[in-house]
């Protein structure tokens, strides 16, 4: 099987043209060991491209424990550059996933990816969830550098308010005048990712929304720096989201099933 590696600001993934629909997608071992970063090839989550008789392609996100996964933000704009080195289009497409339709736009390094319509957000003591294509938590703190992830994303991800699917969680640290450092701990993966698209964005329009930051918000993960642009309606819905970022082709290969 022939596969292909991208990253999107350090968050990985497994690309793999399944145009002619021969990948066994009900093997939920294979995908784990395939996205395993000791016995596989190593990555957050694997992402069949599909045909679809409406749109340029449709997107297929597994997570890494195997899964078929929520919309995935970096994937999204992962499989978008895919599509673009196969041939699939020149600079703007418009595809399937799991949310629904998607447009996007490659623009040199960066792509440009249209999210869903987010209808509002549910602000609790301590936390805000919304959901963006996938469930996320937003908490805002200060020292994010030093914060342990890991122990307290596990144990919101957890919490039996998200059951029985759980939810992602994004700490969140406002820095300079109109920017974010953000980590997420991402369910699926159950461990902190170097950056999550969706996790991003849920956080952009909470600091919109709770701290008057404005469109587009800079955004820098572990993995490297994104941007959120949306427009915010009366009814506090948000339309028009943007993400956006680079997204880069690692290496490619053929492994044996």
């Amino acid at each position: 099987m022939l596969f292909a590696k991208y990253q999107g600001t350090g968050n990985d993934f497994i690309l793999i043209d399944d145009r002619n629909n021969t990948f066994p997608t009900h093997n939920q071992s294979l995908v784990a060991q395939l996205c395993h970063r000791r016995f596989g090839i190593g990555a957050d989550g694997l992402i069949l491209l599909q045909s679809h008789s409406d749109y340029d392609f449709r997107m297929v996100y597994f997570n890494a424990d195997g899964a078929e996964g929520s919309m995935c933000g970096n994937g999204g704009r992962c499989i978008v550059r895919f599509a673009h080195d196969l041939g699939i289009f020149k600079t703007h497409t418009r595809f399937l996933a799991v949310d629904g339709e998607h447009l996007a736009e490659v623009d040199g390094e960066e792509v440009r990816l249209k999210m869903s319509d987010v209808p509002g957000m549910v602000h609790q003591t301590g936390y805000t969830f919304l959901n963006t294509g996938s469930p996320h938590v937003v908490k805002f703190l200060d020292g994010l550098s030093a914060y342990d992830v890991v122990n307290e994303g596990r144990q919101l991800r957890n919490d039996s308010a998200f059951a029985p699917g759980g939810t992602n969680v994004n700490f969140t640290e406002r820095v300079k005048e109109n920017g974010l450092f953000v980590r997420t701990y991402e369910r699926g993966v159950e461990d902190e990712t170097y950056s999550c698209g969706t996790g991003v964005t849920a956080a952009a329009l909470v600091a919109y929304q709770q701290h008057q930051l404005t469109s587009p918000i800079s955004i820098r993960t572990i993995g490297g720096n994104l941007r959120v642009a949306f427009m915010p309606q009366p009814d506090g819905s948000f339309t028009d989201i943007y993400l956006i970022g680079p997204a880069q082709r690692v290496f490619g290969g053929n492994i044996t099933l």
